[in-house]
């Protein structure tokens, strides 16, 4: 088990640069197997989660090489075989292997998967897909069966009951190869979809309408890669250090955003009196002053990210009265809570609200990170804290936020990881 060690107090200031997306990078690895040569990634996140989706590649002799940010993926000798189970329950993204294997193999035979635990994320949507493209679909034990037999893919219609990222990724990938067009309608419009398309797209695909809610898919037989596709920034790390340098900063510069995709995020933080800076690529943001309390309410992309409700939440115990956010994606996903109440905040959870009220101050102490974005929130809280805060599994936070020591060290922080075998610190 990792340990974070954060020593608190530091007003931070430096810049920061944010790297590729994570959500787009769990599904364009999955991607790169329904190409028929090997395929490269620029501007790969250095986290847990790229490691465990090498090795559930490797299991089925795809070669994979990270280095310096870029991955190569070779799935030319590509076999059937099944997955490591440990690599696929730590990694809720490897349903994506759900898509890719069908539309490479015509069948797929999933564990299914982990990651963490917010709550139901049902895949009901997923399967209901797969069935409309004419695969046979059937659960045991756990693992999902998936199947067209000797019939193939054939295109659809299909209409998603729930706005749903991970399904619209899925048909996505079930479908660029299906024989005839399959159209999506009430697809999610994220940005990490479009990265994925633009891929796709890049290799031959004919993907129309990625960013929008109706999607279509017109299948090919092949897909070549020809370039380096470069991953798009993260706005969930972007956001995540957008609040941190509010909550800490003294003016810190975070380079490779994209503001678009932020800008729900960005108008809250002007709302409360953020003074931000935002240019063409980057955001400064000076030290804040005279907070006020908001309302957030998460929704679907363009709304306010579920992903960016708990990085927020420390912020939001610096402004004045009470603010209050509604998570209409995952109710459940409340496990900052409790943790940040052992450092002294004033927050609760409530029919479905969380309600943080102005804190003072905040003490060091040992919190568990129960899943990524409560670890963010809680390496948040810890840098604003006075005093030592240790946040166990952080492994957690590893899984989302690459480099994350060195990030951290240069804007001044303190801060460690360590495990029961080997300790890294980078210090100022």
């Amino acid at each position: 088990m990792k340990k974070m060690i954060i020593h608190g107090g530091q007003r931070l200031s430096g810049s920061v640069t944010i790297g590729g997306a994570k959500n787009s990078t769990v599904a364009l690895i999955p991607a790169a197997i329904l190409a028929d040569t090997p395929v490269k990634f620029d501007m790969v996140p250095d986290i847990l989660d790229v490691h465990n989706l090498m090795l559930i590649l490797q299991s089925m002799n795809v070669h994979s090489l990270f280095e310096d940010g870029v991955l190569s993926i070779d799935p030319t000798e590509i076999i059937q075989a099944p997955m490591p189970s440990q690599a696929i329950k730590s990694l809720r993204a490897s349903y994506y292997f759900m898509g890719a294997l069908l539309g490479r193999f015509g069948s797929a035979t999933v564990t299914f998967p982990g990651g963490d635990n917010i709550g139901p994320r049902p895949i009901d949507q997923h399967i209901k897909a797969f069935k409309a493209l004419g695969a046979d679909v059937f659960e045991e034990k756990g693992t999902v069966h998936i199947s067209t037999g000797e019939k193939g893919l054939t295109g659809a219609r299909i209409f998603l009951d729930v706005v749903s990222v991970g399904a619209t990724m899925n048909t996505i990938l079930a479908a660029v190869k299906a024989d005839g067009l399959t159209t999506i309608e009430n697809a999610a419009k994220e940005p990490e979809i479009i990265d994925l398309a633009t891929f796709l797209n890049n290799m031959g695909a004919h993907i129309r309408g990625a960013g929008t809610d109706v999607i279509r898919i017109e299948g090919v037989p092949v897909l070549r890669a020809t370039n380096v596709h470069t991953i798009i920034p993260d706005r969930i790390e972007a956001g995540t250090f957008l609040s941190l340098a509010a909550a800490a900063g003294d003016g810190i510069q975070i380079n490779n955003i994209i503001p678009e995709h932020l800008e729900s995020f960005t108008a809250k933080l002007i709302e409360m009196g953020v003074p931000l800076e935002i240019g063409e690529d980057s955001v400064y943001v000076p030290k804040a002053l005279d907070l006020k309390a908001i309302q957030i309410k998460t929704m679907p992309f363009p709304g306010f990210a579920t992903d960016l409700q708990q990085p927020i939440t420390p912020l939001l115990l610096k402004a004045d009265g009470s603010s209050v956010i509604v998570d209409t994606i995952y109710p459940q996903r409340i496990k900052h809570v409790s943790e940040l109440q052992k450092m002294g905040a004033h927050i609760r959870s409530e029919n479905d609200m969380i309600v943080i009220d102005h804190t003072e101050m905040l003490s060091g102490a040992t919190v568990d990170a129960g899943e990524i974005r409560a670890g963010a929130s809680l390496m948040i809280a810890a840098m604003m804290a006075s005093g030592t805060t240790t946040i166990i599994n952080a492994e957690n936070i590893l899984r989302g936020y690459g480099s994350i020591v060195k990030k951290l060290s240069d804007l001044n922080a303190e801060v460690a990881i360590e495990d029961d075998h080997v300790k890294t610190m980078v210090e100022k």
